[in-house]
C-alpha cells in the first residue's frame, strides 16, 4: 500500500514543483489525472478537526472566517512505532518540523506569501508531508471551506471563487470526495452534500462524514443517515466526534481525544451497534484502503496518458526548436540555415509548390492585356488629332507625298501610351513578390521564434526587390522606347500612302489633304501600334521575369549575406533574439516534459519492484 500511495505522493510533489496544479491553461496537466481525496465542507463543519483527528496532531491554523485559503496537500507517511513524528514542507525541503505549532504558523505564513494578508484565495497548493507512527499512509487535499457570505476585507466574488476552486477538484472523475457535514444541522442544507450530489449523483466516489454527533439535540440521533435510510451513498457514512472547544482550550491531545471518541460510540445507546465502523481511526483506514484500490485501478490509464503526452510535448518542442547556442560560429550557422529555409519556401511559391506564384502569370495574362485595351488610341488617332500632328510635323511646307515626319511623330507619341501599362506590370509583379516574401517568412516554421531575424530578412528581401523592380522598370520602358525610336520600315512600305488617283472622267480623287487621307494615315498607324502592342505583350513579361522573378530566385538575400559577413561575432545573438512568448512556451514544455518523464520513471520503478 505504501508503495502505491507513496508513488502518487511523489508524483504530486513533482507536479507542484514544476508548476502543474491543475486548472486552466493550454499545457497538459498530470495533476488532474491523479487519484486524490478532496476534503470538502462548509465553514464550521468540523473539517479541520476531522483532519487533525486523522493525523492525531494539532497542526492546522484556526480562527474565524476563511482560514484555509490555499489547497493543502496533506501526505501522511506511517513510520515505525516509537519513532519521532515530524513534518516537512515541499517549499522548505531541508527543514524538519517537530514542533507542530510551527507547522501551523508556516501554513499561515506560506498562504500569506502568495495571497498577501488580504484574505484572497489561491489555487496553488501547499504540500505538507507528516511522518508519524500514529497515521496510516494516506493523501488528502484540504480545500477552502464553502461559504455563503464574504467576510470583511474579501471581495463579494469570494463565495463563487471558493466554490469554483472546490469544483475544479471534485468535478474530476478520479477525485474521491470526503464530504464533511455537521450532524447538529439539517443535512439538507449541507454545502458539501449538495455539491457532491451535483458532481457525483450516483454517490460512487463520495464518502459522507457526519461530525458533531455529540452536539445534537437531546433525544435525536443521526441513525437514518448512518444506516443509509436517508441521503444514501454507495459507501456507508462514517460518524465522527471531534474535540470540543473546551477540550481544545485545555489542550487535550489527539490520542486522548481518539480514546474519548471510541468510548463515546461504544457506550452510546444509539450508535454502539455501529461502533466498529465509526470514528476517525476507522475513517483513516477506510480512506487509505480505498485510495490504494483506486490508484491500482487507474495506473494503466495514467501510464497511457503519460506516454501520449510525452510524445505530444516532444513533438511540440521539435517544432519550437532548441534554445539558441551561445557560440558565435554556431549562431552564424543557425542564421544562414534559417535564411536558406526561408529561401526554399519562397522558391516553392514561385515554382508552384505553394500558392501565390500563379498571381504573376495573372498579371501577364489578364492585367496587362486589359490595360492595353483601355489605352485611348481611338481618340488619339481621330482625324482631327492626326491632322493636327501631321500639320505640326510639316511645318511651313506641307508634305508632298507621304507625311513621314507626321508618321514618326504619331508613332512615337502613340507608343508612349504603353509606358503606363509597362510600369504597372513591373509594379504588380513587385507587389506579388513582396507578398510572397511576407508569406514565406510566416510559413518558415524555423523562423517563427526569431522576430528580429524575421524583420531583418524582410527588410533585406524588400530592398532587393526594389532594386529588381528598378531594373525591370528600366528594361520594360526601354523595350517601348526601342519600338518608338526605330519603327519597322517594311510595314509602311506595303501600306497605301497616297490618296486615290483621278477617275476615268478625269475628275480628281480625294484631296491629298482631305479627311480620307488622314483616315488612311490613322489606319496605318493604328495597325502598326497594334502589332507593336502584340509584341510588347510578349516582351514586357519577359523583362519582368528576367529582371525581377529570376533575380529574386537567384539572389534575393545575396546582399544580406554580405552584410552578415561584415558583422562582429557578438552581433549575431541579437538577430537570434526570440519571441519572449516562444521562450516561455519552450520553458513550460520542458518543465512539463520533465514532470511526465519523472512520473513515468516513478511508475516503472514501482512496477519493477512489485514484480520481484
Amino acid at each position: 500500500m505504501e508503495g502505491l500511495i507513496g508513488l502518487m505522493n511523489r508524483i504530486q510533489r513533482a507536479c507542484t514543483s514544476l508548476g502543474d496544479h491543475g486548472g486552466g491553461g493550454d499545457l497538459p496537466t498530470l495533476w488532474e489525472s491523479l487519484p486524490t481525496i478532496a476534503v470538502v465542507g462548509g465553514q464550521s463543519s468540523g473539517k479541520s478537526s476531522v483532519l487533525e483527528s486523522i493525523v492525531g496532531t494539532d497542526f492546522l491554523p484556526r480562527g474565524s472566517g476563511i482560514v484555509t485559503r490555499r489547497p493543502l496537500v496533506l501526505q501522511l507517511h506511517q513510520t515505525e512505532n516509537g519513532s519521532q513524528e515530524y513534518a516537512e514542507f515541499l517549499h522548505m525541503p531541508k527543514t524538519r518540523f517537530s514542533d507542530f505549532a510551527l507547522v501551523r504558523q508556516e501554513i499561515a505564513d506560506e498562504t500569506d506569501r502568495l495571497t498577501g494578508k488580504t484574505k484572497q484565495i489561491s489555487p496553488v497548493p501547499i504540500h505538507l508531508s507528516i511522518y508519524s507512527p500514529k497515521v496510516v499512509n494516506l493523501t488528502l487535499i484540504d480545500l477552502p471551506g464553502l461559504t455563503k457570505v464574504a467576510v470583511e476585507g474579501q471581495p463579494e466574488s469570494i463565495v463563487q471563487d471558493i466554490e469554483n476552486m472546490v469544483r475544479s477538484y471534485v468535478d474530476k472523475p478520479n477525485c474521491i470526495i470526503l464530504a464533511i457535514s455537521p450532524a447538529n444541522q439539517d443535512i439538507a442544507t449541507s454545502d458539501a452534500i449538495k455539491l457532491a450530489k451535483e458532481v457525483d449523483p450516483t454517490g460512487e466516489r463520495t464518502f459522507g462524514v457526519l461530525t458533531k454527533l455529540d452536539l445534537m439535540d437531546k433525544g435525536t440521533n443521526a441513525l437514518d443517515v448512518l444506516e443509509g435510510r436517508a441521503y444514501r451513498l454507495q459507501i456507508p457514512w462514517v460518524g465522527i466526534v471531534n474535540r470540543s472547544q473546551a477540550d481544545i482550550n485545555r489542550k487535550v491531545d489527539m490520542i486522548s481525544a481518539r480514546e474519548k471518541e471510541k468510548e463515546y460510540f461504544e457506550s452510546s445507546p444509539d450508535y454502539a451497534h455501529l461502533a466498529s465502523r465509526m470514528g476517525s481511526e476507522y475513517l483513516a483506514k477506510l480512506l487509505s484502503q480505498h485510495l490504494e484500490s483506486v490508484i491500482k485501478a487507474r495506473i494503466p490509464s495514467i501510464t497511457a496518458v503519460i506516454n501520449k503526452t510525452i510524445d505530444e510535448l516532444e513533438s511540440e518542442l521539435d517544432t519550437i526548436g532548441r534554445a539558441v547556442a551561445a557560440d558565435p560560429g554556431a549562431q552564424l550557422y543557425t542564421i544562414l540555415d534559417l535564411c536558406r529555409a526561408f529561401d526554399r519556401v519562397f522558391k516553392e511559391h514561385l515554382d508552384g509548390g505553394r500558392s501565390g506564384g500563379d498571381k504573376i502569370y495573372g498579371v501577364f495574362d489578364n492585367k496587362l492585356p486589359a490595360a492595353f485595351k483601355k489605352l485611348p488610341f481611338d481618340r488619339y488617332l481621330s482625324v482631327q488629332n492626326v491632322k493636327k500632328v501631321v500639320s505640326e510635323a510639316d511645318g511651313y511646307q506641307p508634305h508632298l507625298i507621304a507625311p513621314e515626319q507626321g508618321y514618326r511623330r504619331l508613332i512615337e507619341a502613340g507608343l508612349t501610351y504603353f509606358r503606363g501599362p509597362a510600369e504597372a506590370t513591373i509594379d504588380a509583379v513587385h507587389q506579388v513578390l513582396k507578398e510572397l516574401v511576407r508569406k514565406s517568412i510566416g510559413e518558415t516554421e524555423q523562423l517563427r521564434r526569431f522576430p528580429t531575424l524575421q524583420a531583418a530578412i524582410a527588410t533585406a528581401a524588400n530592398e532587393a526587390l526594389e532594386r529588381f523592380r528598378e531594373d525591370g522598370r528600366i528594361t520594360a520602358l526601354r523595350l517601348v522606347e526601342m519600338e518608338a525610336t526605330y519603327p519597322t520600315v517594311d510595314f509602311f512600305r506595303t501600306r497605301p500612302q497616297d490618296p486615290p488617283a483621278a477617275d476615268a472622267s478625269g475628275k480628281a480623287g480625294v484631296d491629298r489633304y482631305g479627311d480620307g487621307h488622314y483616315r488612311t494615315i490613322a489606319s496605318n498607324v493604328s495597325q502598326y501600334i497594334r502589332i507593336v502592342g502584340d509584341e510588347l505583350l510578349k516582351t514586357i513579361p519577359k523583362a519582368a521575369v528576367h529582371c525581377q522573378v529570376r533575380e529574386a530566385k537567384r539572389s534575393l538575400l545575396n546582399h544580406f549575406y554580405v552584410q552578415i559577413g561584415k558583422k562582429e561575432a557578438g552581433e549575431f545573438g541579437h538577430l537570434l533574439d526570440e519571441d519572449p512568448a516562444m521562450m516561455e512556451r519552450r520553458q513550460q514544455c520542458w518543465k512539463r516534459l520533465e514532470l511526465y518523464k519523472s512520473a513515468r520513471d516513478e511508475i516503472d520503478s514501482v512496477a519493477w519492484s512489485s514484480s520481484r
